[in-house]
């Protein structure tokens, strides 16, 4: 039995480059009865940049939707908020206190504002909390507190089960074997997901296709996806195709099939677009439903919520007791 965790942290809309890059693959691991999993809404972190009380509150409500609505089952899941689970915090001080500063001065979120402000020529450290600098260690805490075996993370997560990694090994090693060692999955079939410019995309660059959007927004926005001027009879390479690329991800292998073909043989920018947006909004349309109703009556996330926290603390509780026994905490 292998223990997987998964955390989204809530500093915005949830687009389909994060369903595509990771919601899908975790809701597949979910289906895995070999596998213990947790999902969480990572709302303090949230809080290193999101520090708005009214939309603080509508992005973490808004993820938990987002992963009840796409049929995470809170029956065969631990799905939680990291908020109604202290012991994270707890852990995360003592872990602090095994991490050198300059591990990290090395972490990315951290040394990229650094590097930014050295570029614009104003003190290293403008812009930075505290937070953001600690952050590594707070994530360090979600993870090794439920003695984590595998975190499903993007390229740039790395990092981040390294350090994790790294913490353990120096409690471990001063205070005798504690924490498992966590590691990595990174689905190297995961391409980039293209934004409506053709970037990579991202909340940082305005260029992002929002989940749940109405089916007419849905539609005015897949019309915008940046394609280039090929004339619309003439052969296309569905490869080399941004709205293909998101074809794909919502599409059926025959459909993929056809739509493969009709690249081929030639089909206009405007009908290919058309096509992604009817399989897209198809898709979409029962979930984005669901994500309306659990919007609207919060009470019920809630409760889903508590539920999972209670779940969450049987299992960090008498793991933080293990820490604080050997820490000196008790005789």
């Amino acid at each position: 039995m292998s223990t997987v965790l998964t955390g989204i942290k809530p500093t915005g809309r949830v687009h389909i480059g994060n369903y595509i890059a990771a919601i899908k693959p975790a809701l597949e691991i979910a289906k895995n009865r070999d596998n213990t999993a947790l999902y969480f809404i990572a709302d303090y972190h949230g809080l290193t940049f999101i520090q708005n009380r009214d939309e603080f509150n509508d992005l973490s409500y808004g993820i938990a939707a987002t992963w009840l609505a796409l049929g995470l089952d809170p029956e065969q899941v631990v799905f939680y908020r990291q908020s109604d689970v202290p012991e994270i915090f707890e852990l995360s001080w003592i872990l602090a206190c095994m991490a050198p500063k300059g591990l990290m001065n090395r972490a990315h979120a951290y040394k990229a504002i650094a590097d930014k402000n050295e570029q614009l020529g104003v003190d290293t450290d403008t812009g930075v909390n505290i937070g953001l600098f600690t952050y590594p260690i707070l994530m360090a805490a979600d993870i090794l507190l439920f003695q984590t075996d595998q975190v499903p993370v993007g390229k740039d997560q790395i990092q981040h089960v390294e350090i994790a990694r790294d913490l353990a090994e120096a409690f471990n090693r001063i205070y005798g074997d504690t924490f498992k060692l966590p590691n990595y999955i990174v689905d190297e079939q995961t391409a980039v997901i293209p934004g409506l410019d053709g970037r990579k995309m991202s909340k940082s660059y305005n260029n992002t296709i929002p989940l749940f959007e109405t089916a007419d927004s849905l539609k005015k926005l897949v019309s915008k996806i940046k394609t280039d001027s090929t004339p619309p009879n003439e052969p296309k390479d569905p490869e080399a195709s941004n709205v293909f690329l998101l074809y794909k991800e919502f599409a059926a292998d025959a459909q993929i099939e056809v739509m493969r073909e009709r690249y081929r043989s030639g089909i206009s920018w405007g009908e290919a677009k058309q096509e992604l947006y009817q399989v897209m909004n198809a898709f979409l349309e029962g979930p984005r439903d669901k994500y309306n109703r659990y919007m609207a009556d919060r009470d019920q996330i809630d409760d889903i919520l508590r539920d999972g926290a209670r779940k969450a603390r049987a299992v960090a509780q008498p793991l933080l007791e293990q820490v604080k026994y050997r820490l000196g905490r008790y005789r």
